[in-house]
């Protein structure tokens, strides 16, 4: 398992983009916890606080799109590096100026969360060109989904961390001077640098007039709904066990879950269309899901929270490989950040969701919230299977992909090309 893992490391370039583009999107993955901290320290509320958070959530879903389809048009370097410049500046005049002008406040997270720069889309469009190989790019799609597992686990800890040492303001400062330096890692790696998006047609809805990735997209909306939902109860379990290590015991089992689920699925080679293999793994997704319903004793719970993690990253890894599949030529940046879009409001929503039905029926009720997100997530791809399979009928095989000038990837493997 690991070899194939380090072989894709000791790719030219891979371990550089990899880590920068981790480093790079670590603003993003704390921006939470770090505002809410912060806010907390200026005296605010904790409404001042959510809103606060969830302005910059919205404005982060509608600046991915954005901004992914300014690098197809564009190239990398001329748009993330500026992006993430300019959000580090509005994290930081958060930072300065505090809560004492609330106008202020919201427009600086506003400006934060619209300028995020895509690294994650752009990521695995270079993939193709650093690697050649659909089987090595496929791998690289999972050990991407275990990496971010990885981040968003890691990056709440080292916030906490500079808050304990520093200050909340602090932390801010330095997680957004970091996320800069990540960004410059990556724009100035030479497949960044030469990294080309094909011609495409000019259209309004560029990505999204490919009718494969709005089912994906349908789908993974309510997969962010349930793995939003969970997040809200599982603070309620725990606080109806009055333990609040016990939600810390819960998230980590999560994430537990999903590092050995992407580590085990990227190790091996699998046949047949991704998106049949997407159905199956989304439903044992959804099945994972059910039994957290049940609310057993925290050490029962702990399991159960590590077991419906186990599919979460191959079904993320997996719908890279729609997305790929699916998306217009010339557009497959734009198309993987409205992947990442779609899942953080949906991942929003359920955290929407999940609080009333805590309220109205107990902490089963919100758990519940979650299984029905992932059975609704696989109705989506049911219902939408023939137009999930057209590439299958009729994509063109093409002898490089659109990241690819260079040749490197294997005939036949197609990347964002459409006929």
């Amino acid at each position: 398992m690991a070899a194939g893992y380090l072989d894709i490391l000791r790719a030219r370039h891979a371990a550089r983009l990899l880590t920068g583009t981790l480093v790079g999107r670590l603003p993003n993955g704390t921006a939470n916890i770090a505002i809410v901290l912060f806010v907390r320290a200026e005296g605010g509320s904790y409404t001042l606080a959510g809103a606060l958070a969830a302005v910059y959530g919205l404005a982060t879903a509608v600046g991915q799109p954005l901004l992914g389809r300014a690098v197809d048009l564009y190239g990398q370097p001329r748009v993330q590096l500026p992006a993430a410049v300019v959000s580090g500046l509005g994290m930081a005049v958060l930072a300065v100026a505090g809560c004492g002008s609330l106008p202020l406040a919201y427009a600086a997270v506003a400006v934060a969360g619209l300028f995020t720069p895509p690294l994650e889309g752009g990521l695995r469009a270079l993939w193709p060109s650093v690697l050649g190989g659909e089987d090595r790019v496929h791998r690289a799609y999972a050990m991407d989904a275990v990496a971010q597992e990885v981040m968003f686990t890691a990056g709440p800890l080292l916030v906490t961390l500079l808050v304990s040492l520093w200050s909340p303001a602090a932390a801010l400062l330095v997680i957004n001077a970091i996320g800069v330096l990540g960004a410059l890692s990556v724009v100035l790696s030479e497949p960044s640098r030469t990294w080309r998006s094909a011609p495409r047609e000019a259209h309004w809805l560029g990505a999204l007039r490919s009718p494969g990735l709005l089912a994906l997209l349908g789908s993974f909306f309510f997969v962010g709904l349930a793995l939003g939902s969970i997040t809200v109860a599982a603070m309620a379990y725990a606080d109806d066990h009055g333990r609040e290590s016990v939600y810390g015991w819960l998230m980590a089992a999560l994430g537990l879950g999903a590092l050995v689920g992407g580590a085990v699925y990227g190790a091996r080679r699998w046949a047949g269309e991704p998106e049949r293999r997407l159905r199956v793994i989304v439903g044992l997704l959804a099945l994972g899901y059910l039994p957290l319903t049940l609310t057993p004793g925290p050490v029962a719970m702990t399991v159960l929270a590590a077991v419906s993690g186990v599919f979460l990253a191959p079904a993320v890894a997996c719908s890279f490989i729609v997305v790929d599949r699916h998306a217009p030529r010339g557009t497959v940046t734009e198309a993987f950040s409205w992947l990442v879009t779609t899942f953080g409001v949906g991942a929003a929503a359920g955290t929407a969701v999940a609080g009333p039905a805590v309220e109205l029926g107990g902490t089963a009720w919100s758990f519940a919230v979650a299984g029905a997100g992932g059975v609704a997530a696989l109705l989506v791809l049911l219902a939408t299977g023939r137009v999930l399979t057209a590439p299958a009928r009729t994509a063109v095989a093409v002898r490089g992909s659109e990241n690819d000038r260079n040749g490197a990837v294997e005939p036949g493997f197609s990347s964002g090309h459409q006929a």
